[in-house]
């Protein structure tokens, strides 16, 4: 996983120039190739963005969801290769992007889902 350069100034705000800054949450969206810096390339069809669960306190410099994350009814038949965190259900801002460690290829009406604890986020 990559962080996204508005994040990456949020946080060097933060630490070097004392400003606030806080994230409500983090919602997860699928995308068919890399989403880029800003999360909005490649976009999957189905745009429903999935809140993540973060339930435990990160660890040794990474954190890990800790409830499933479904996307059902899929409603196109593509190869879902990446996916994007942002701060916000719809618009927000893109906070982390990267692939997946295996391509899922969905057909109409298959259902998707990213398992409690395989999203992790780690920094180095």
């Amino acid at each position: 996983m990559s962080i996204a350069n508005y994040l990456e100034n949020k946080v060097l705000d933060k630490v070097f120039r004392n400003t606030d800054f806080t994230v409500s949450g983090a919602w997860v969206r699928l995308h068919t190739g890399d989403p880029g810096e800003d999360g909005t390339a490649n976009g999957a069809t189905e745009t429903t963005r999935k809140s993540a669960t973060f339930g435990s306190a990160a660890s040794s410099g990474s954190i890990s969801t800790t409830a499933d994350m479904t996307w059902t009814s899929y409603p196109a038949a593509e190869t879902i290769t990446h996916i994007s965190l942002w701060d916000a259900s719809t618009a927000g801002n893109a906070l982390w992007k990267g692939a997946l460690t295996a391509s899922r290829t969905l057909a109409i009406g298959n259902t998707f889902t990213i398992s409690s604890g395989s999203l992790t986020i780690t920094l180095d």
